[in-house]
């Protein structure tokens, strides 16, 4: 019963933005995940961010990846002079940001599939992923927007940024 309800979320949630459905819905997508964040308008924060933490490269790769994406908005909830301090804190920021990105496509059908509700992102943490008023929500993250393909993994679209625990206690969460 539970995975029949993270089933319908996430279907629910799957859809593809006006970015993905330009490059052509049948057609394997040609933008990685760098290019579709920048393309969307939504992630200025996130790709500034990727960028400085120098993890550009490394989404741009090969992959694949799946990013849960914080959008611009997300970043805006952070206690005022987070980012600031995060942005002067390379190692912290990257650990922050490796905690969005898990290593593999994986789609929201996936996640039914594989019956896995707490996967290990990059940095090496799990994430909490359960099923509340048939909303899905990552580590207390809504996801807002699944399954946007990118030619190196996929994206899901989140409305807060994700704190590992180390990161979390350290910031006063």
């Amino acid at each position: 019963m539970k995975f029949q309800a993270l089933r319908f979320a996430l279907a629910t949630l799957a859809t593809i933005p006006a970015v993905a459905s330009a490059q052509g819905s049948s057609a394997a997508p040609t933008q990685n995940i760098v290019q579709v964040a920048v393309a969307s308008g939504k992630f200025n924060t996130l790709v500034a961010a990727v960028k400085a933490a120098g993890l550009a490269e490394t989404l741009q790769g090969p992959g694949p990846f799946t990013v849960f994406a914080p959008t611009d908005a997300a970043f805006a909830k952070l206690p005022a002079g987070t980012l600031d301090a995060l942005l002067a804190d390379k190692a912290k920021l990257a650990s922050i940001l490796t905690y969005h990105v898990l290593s593999g496509a994986v789609m929201a059908a996936d996640v039914i599939k594989a019956g896995a509700v707490q996967p290990v992102t990059v940095n090496g943490q799990t994430l909490d992923i359960v099923v509340r008023g048939g909303k899905v929500y990552v580590s207390g993250a809504q996801v807002i927007t699944a399954d946007i393909r990118a030619s190196n993994g996929v994206i899901h679209v989140i409305d807060a940024v994700l704190l590992p625990k180390a990161a979390a206690s350290s910031m006063g969460n």
